[in-house]
């Protein structure tokens, strides 16, 4: 399969902490989302 020099490995750990990252920040604001859409009594509704 490919490029194993060290560059490529810097390359693909990086890949990997920004996708990391960007799911981390996508659960983060769906459950603000969530949080600030939902008041107490509203259930059920979106």
């Amino acid at each position: 399969m490919g490029d194993k020099s060290p560059k490529s490995k810097q390359r693909n750990q990086k890949q990997k902490q920004s996708v990391k990252a960007e799911s981390q920040a996508r659960a983060q604001s769906k459950q603000d989302g969530y949080s600030q859409a939902q008041p107490l009594g509203a259930k059920g509704k979106k």
